[in-house]
């Protein structure tokens, strides 16, 4: 029996099929954001050097239907930066919901594809404002985004710029310790999702959310990325949490607000981890 190979457009709609169900979401905006958004026009020419447990391997052609797996693709083999695995991005997509009109902050854009699909998730009416600290991946990003509104493109540290308010803050890139620039930016209700890397045993996703009472947190699901600039410095850290402890989180301090006590996890210079929630 004689079996012709899926087109392009079925291999893309059932990636999009997959990331909606790595998302854990009920949203099917999601859905279309993953078929609409096409992977390989953020990667660059292939054939493509795709990541396996710190390997490197050469697609055999230059065939998109190779990008459309759960797969990391290296966009900076000497940096070790590489265009994020796609059920990850799901899950964080699906923990922070976007939602249209909203205002985003992206840390760390590689070439903009995530962006993309945050800016199909906020239209009509929101924004992303895409940061990414190498001069080279903000050009491509730039240059990739070209075709899509209400997204500007900033080269920079966003440790250290003066942020907009923003709805979301989706982050990019492993933290020691989110700066509390990025929490002060947060809207009432809004969330940031951050790789938490509190030391080389220590990645997980974090998503905190802004209320009445200060900053709710909860850890999600590992994940591990390149090192944030001006956010990696474990020097910081007064108190290095267990990854037992880690997962514990459900809150928040700037410690200019509340000194640390006994349900600290983990405290830094500017703020601190509690296993107790934000009304304890």
């Amino acid at each position: 029996m004689t079996h012709s190979r899926a087109s392009l457009d079925d291999i893309r709609a059932f990636h999009a099929r997959m990331m909606a169900a790595a998302s854990n979401s009920a949203d099917e905006r999601l859905e279309r954001a993953f078929r609409l958004v096409r992977r390989e026009a953020f990667i660059g020419p292939g054939p493509w050097q795709i990541v396996v447990n710190g390997r490197y391997l050469e697609t055999p052609a230059a065939d998109p239907a190779f990008l459309y797996q759960n797969v990391l693709v290296s966009l900076d083999k000497s940096k070790g930066i590489n265009n994020g695995e796609p059920f990850l991005h799901a899950a964080f997509l699906g923990a922070v919901a976007p939602r249209p009109g909203e205002t985003v902050v992206q840390i760390g854009t590689g070439t903009g594809y995530y962006t993309a699909i945050l800016s199909t998730l906020v239209t009509p009416g929101g924004h992303v404002h895409a940061i990414e600290i190498d001069e080279a991946l903000a050009s491509r990003t730039r240059d990739n985004l070209a075709a899509f509104d209400g997204i500007s493109v900033i080269c920079g540290d966003a440790t250290s710029l003066e942020l907009p308010q923003a709805d979301l803050l989706y982050v990019s890139a492993g933290v020691v310790a989110p700066p509390i620039s990025w929490l002060q930016a947060l809207k009432p209700g809004g969330r940031i999702i951050v790789p938490w890397q509190a030391n080389d045993k220590i990645g997980l996703a974090v998503l905190i959310t802004r209320t009445d009472q200060g900053f709710d947190a909860r850890a999600l699901m590992p994940a591990f990325f390149i090192p944030c600039i001006g956010a990696s410095d474990p020097i910081q850290c007064s108190r290095i949490p267990t990854v037992g402890a880690a997962r514990s989180i459900r809150s928040v301090w700037l410690t200019r607000d509340r000194d640390p006590d006994e349900t600290a996890v983990a405290i830094y210079r500017d703020l601190w981890f509690s296993n107790a929630g934000i009304g304890a």
